[in-house]
This record gives C-alpha cells, structure tokens and sequence, in this order.
C-alpha cells in the first residue's frame, strides 16, 4: 500500500467519526413532557409512523403474529413467522429499516425456519427502549434476554447492515447459542465505511430530513431504488425523518483480530457489486479473520441487497443453511 493509499485511509476514519459524532450531538431529541421514549419526540410523530410500520406489514407474504416482551431495558417487539416445528431462525435489520424491510425475503426464509424479526429498541420500530443508550454490553444483554424468552438454541441468524454488526457482536460472545449467521453487508464490522463521500449524505439527511435528500440516499445505498415498495418506502422516509437520536453508532467500530477469530461458526457474508459500506476489502478481512467463512459478491446490487437482488439473496441464503 503506498504512502498516500494509507494516508487517505486514515483521514477517511477520522472524518467518518467525526461526522457521526456530529450527527449524533445534532440529534438529540427534546422530549416532549410526559413522553418518555428514547426514539421519537412526541406522541404525533410516532403514531405517524407506526401508523405506515403497520402498512408495511400488509407487504409480507406469509401469516405472522407479533409479540411484545417486556425487558429490563424496555419493551421488544417481535414478528414471527413459519411452522411452529421449523428451525429457528433471527432477523436482524438494517439501521431504520425495521423488520418489516424484510418484506422481499420472509417467505422464502419462513418456509422451513420458524423466524423471528426483532425490532432493534434504539431504532424506529415497535420496540421502545425508555432508559439511557445502551452500551454493548447492554445490547448483548437485552438480545440474549429475547432468545432466553423464546428458549432459542442453536438458532440461525441473519442480519443486515448495522444488524450485522449487533450480529457479529453477539457471535464473539462465549456460550452463545447461534448454528450459523448470514452477514448482508454487515456495517463498519470488517472495515470502516468504503465510499464515506457517498454516505456522508445519507447521515446528513437525519439532520435535515426532505424527499429530495432521501431519494438521493436510496440511489446511493441501492442499485435498483425502483424495487423498493412505495408503502414500505415511506415508512423507511418517516424513520429517517422522526427518529433522530442514533448516538450508538459511536460503539460501531471494525471488529479487531481477536474478536473475529472468536468466532467458530460457519458465516456467509454477502455484498453488493456496487456496496458503498463494504469492499472486497472486507471479504478479504473475513477470510482471513473468521473460523469457518463463505464470501461472495453479489453482482448488479448495492448495500441494500436483500431488495436490490432479492431472490439470489434467498436462495444463497437457504442453500448454506442447509
């Protein structure tokens, strides 16, 4: 790597950091007096969107019941899908994506796996979380709380984007209870953003939400933005456009060395051919660092894959699960 490869790395992660801090500062929701809730500001902005959450729902292809679990951190919310008798199976979303942006993939998923989509509480959802940020300790806590709940072992696991990395954090765990994961561009888990001047405008559309900003950030993080559900895209919009507290992002850093050879469970890692948070940088990283990997770059995709390329995304899925 010459001397101004590395240099450009370098400033490209302090830049990163800093626009995060930035927006995370800039974020920080005043609360209305009475509504204590660690995502929304008031009571009309949230109603709102879950009024276009609950819309969304209305896109799955599959019978699902939704489950609420009162938790030492506040209360989680889980759609769960397929035979009683399946193998289990733990979805994890992208960052203000919700469960419901897995609308392309659920009915492949839920054909053999009982699922389980869990609604991130320091996100828009239907979890809400009523303390304090969580730490990482925490998050690990409040996860391993749900799949004690619904006594889930040895359990598959597939995550996107920041869910991948609450994956990945959850597989360096001792005694952790997961068969196999599937990453689809898991964030700042093996490298730090790849195109940061791409996806600096996505961060700064939380701080000054529009339609226009936001049609700009589905072109940038999807290669085909036309696929994407307009019911499910506006719930997508009002996540970006009411939830504005997101100071967890500061805990996501690349994983080190160590805590990636913890890992000993077989892992698949997707990314997109036109990925602007991972490069084949990653998928290098990943197999160097990881026990037991499969990487692949899925061709004509961008970040947001599960939609841009949905049925190579299911069948690569179902065919290393089983």
């Amino acid at each position: 790597m010459d001397i101004y490869r590395l240099i450009f790395k370098i400033m490209t992660k302090l830049i990163s950091k800093f626009i995060i801090l930035f927006l995370c500062l800039g974020c920080a929701s005043s609360k209305e007096t009475g509504f204590n809730d660690y995502v929304f500001q008031n009571k009309k902005e949230k109603q709102t969107y879950l009024r276009a959450y609950n819309k969304a729902l209305t896109l799955w292809q599959v019978p699902y019941t939704e489950d609420t679990i009162e938790t030492a951190y506040g209360t989680a919310h889980v759609i769960i899908s397929g035979p009683k008798g399946g193998k289990q199976m733990v979805l994890l979303h992208g960052m203000d994506a919700s469960s419901t942006m897995w609308y392309p993939n659920i009915k492949a998923l839920s054909e053999s796996h009982r699922v389980y989509a869990i609604d991130f509480l320091m996100e828009p959802g239907k979890s809400t979380l009523t303390k304090d940020a969580l730490t990482s300790e925490e998050i690990i806590i409040w996860y391993n709380s749900i799949f004690d709940h619904y006594q889930l072992k040895d359990f598959d696991l597939v995550a996107a984007s920041r869910g991948g990395w609450i994956a990945t954090l959850l597989a360096a765990q001792e005694n952790q209870a997961i068969n196999k994961m599937v990453l689809l561009s898991p964030a700042q888990t093996f490298e730090y953003i790849d195109d940061l001047r791409k996806t600096s405008n996505a961060l700064f559309l939380k701080l000054f939400p529009s339609e226009k900003k936001f049609k700009k950030t589905l072109e940038t993080f999807s290669s085909h933005p036309e696929k994407i559900n307009s019911i499910y895209k506006k719930q997508f919009y009002l996540a970006n456009k009411y939830a504005k507290t997101n100071s967890s992002m500061l805990q996501m850093k690349p994983f080190s060395d160590e805590q990636l050879k913890a890992i000993t469970i077989p892992v698949l890692v997707l990314i997109g051919d036109e990925d602007v948070i991972n490069s084949e940088e990653s998928l290098a990283k990943a197999n160097q660092l990881l026990f037991k990997d499969k990487t692949a770059v899925i061709e004509d995709a961008g970040h947001f894959l599960s939609i841009d390329q949905s049925e190579s995304i299911n069948k690569e899925i179902t065919k290393f699960l089983k």
